[in-house]
């Protein structure tokens, strides 16, 4: 007798349904986390702070450097002549001045000082002379300080014309026509190195060393990088 009934009713019998397979996807048990992954997860999002915390740190050393920098000089080779114009002060103060006064004679103005007749212009110049063509010139240039720089750049200036007054004053007659011994040698090389040592103290000090350029472009380039790392973090660029 033929079996009229149809082959895949046959198969549906004889396959019994899989019970795994009839399950939702969602009741399959998720997969584990990867370490891994989360690790790097955790490594990406502490590295923006820990820049930060570095590009901090270094802005402050480049701060400190600059301002280190800035307050000092570089003479170069200006310091051996600003050196040979000390030197020659230094000479001028024990040449003749005027006369038989000599350099000492008229800082400490002296009897030899005063038959010389020497005037306030003269010991004016001379006390400039020690104390800012010699005495801040030397110490500018041992501690290389800025400041001591400009100071001994304003006291040479106004000496320089005291030096030029004072050769002025001793070519001109004094009272009841009373005319005394013109400048000296020592009078005339004072005046020649403090004209020589403020020239050069006012190149040095307005010059820019290479190490101040230098400075000044890392700090912009480092404001140009904390510019653009807080444009990221404000927009949430990557």
């Amino acid at each position: 007798m033929t079996d009229d009934r149809p082959a895949g009713e046959d198969d549906a019998r004889e396959t019994p349904a899989d019970p795994e397979s009839a399950k939702p996807d969602s009741a399959q048990p998720d997969s584990p986390p990867d370490p891994a992954a989360e690790q790097r997860r955790n490594e990406e999002s502490m590295k923006p702070t820990e820049d930060s915390q570095d590009f901090e740190q270094f802005r402050a050393d480049l701060e400190a450097v600059e301002r280190k920098i800035a307050g000092e000089i570089d003479p170069g080779v200006r310091a051996m002549v600003v050196a040979v114009s000390v030197f020659a002060l230094l000479i001028s103060l024990v040449l003749p001045h005027a006369g038989t006064a000599r350099g000492f004679d008229v800082l400490l103005y002296d009897a030899a000082a005063q038959t010389e007749h020497i005037g306030l212009p003269s010991r004016v110049f001379e006390w400039f002379v020690v104390v800012f063509g010699i005495g801040f010139s030397v110490l500018a240039l041992i501690t290389r300080r800025w400041v001591l720089a400009w100071i001994a750049v304003a006291g040479s200036a106004i000496g320089s014309v005291f030096g030029i007054l004072s050769i002025w004053h001793r070519q001109t007659p004094g009272v009841d026509n009373y005319s005394g011994a013109g400048p000296a040698v020592g009078l005339i090389v004072a005046t020649i190195a403090i004209i020589v040592l403020t020239f050069h103290w006012i190149r040095v000090v307005w010059s820019r060393t290479n190490m101040q350029l230098a400075a000044e472009e890392q700090r912009r380039l480092a404001a140009t990088a904390a510019e653009e790392n807080d444009r990221r973090k404000l927009f949430g660029d990557n």
